[in-house]
């Protein structure tokens, strides 16, 4: 079964993912961008490069999103993988940034990870008011330096590529506590499997 966190930055991705791992130490994890050297390389690219091109950034989490399917889903597939990011967030970021419509970015990531899809999402959302404190705790790379109301809008695009990925989609308010957050997370997967 794959599964995959999701959320804007600062919501508790990373966390739950590490506690998930203790708790489920037979699943694979990994993450978007980012889970192969190639995506390292990608990841890189586009978080601390000069990218003027919004279609480059799409066209490089493509390709990060294709060799991730290919290197580490696949193979995996008998697995419990439990990824930090997926496709959701490339499209989520994609129709925020208005680079296509919605059934072209549906159409590219299915290209991308062959139809290797998550089966259940998790979208951990924050309100306006926890973002701006958790922003305000950490430096900030530069899709977080496009501001409070580009990620909240971030937020809600994740819900609607969720939904039309055609993926189980559970919204969980992420400023409860982290064990609150696990103990929902570990329940749905418990009772998936």
């Amino acid at each position: 079964m794959y599964i995959a966190l999701e959320g804007i930055d600062t919501a508790g991705k990373s966390t739950q993912v590490e506690l998930l791992k203790a708790l489920f130490p037979e699943a694979l994890t990994t993450k978007e961008p980012g889970g192969t050297a190639v995506g390292i390389q990608i990841r890189s690219m586009v978080l601390e490069g000069d990218l003027k091109s919004k279609r480059a950034e799409l066209l490089l989490f493509l390709a990060d999103r294709a060799e991730h399917t290919e290197s580490i889903i696949v193979p995996n597939s008998e697995k419990l993988i439990i990824s930090d990011r997926s496709a959701v967030s490339g499209i989520a970021y994609a129709l925020v940034q208005n680079i296509c419509d919605l059934d072209t970015l549906v159409s590219l990531n299915r290209l991308a990870t062959d139809g290797h899809l998550p089966q259940m999402v998790f979208i951990l959302q924050l309100t306006p008011k926890e973002l701006a404190y958790r922003l305000s705790q950490k430096e900030h790379d530069t899709i977080e330096s496009r501001g409070i109301n580009y990620l909240l809008n971030i937020q809600d695009a994740l819900i609607t590529a969720s939904k039309a990925l055609g993926i189980q989609t559970h919204v969980i308010d992420a400023s409860q506590s982290i064990d609150t957050i696990t103990q929902e997370i570990t329940s749905l997967i418990k009772g998936a499997l």
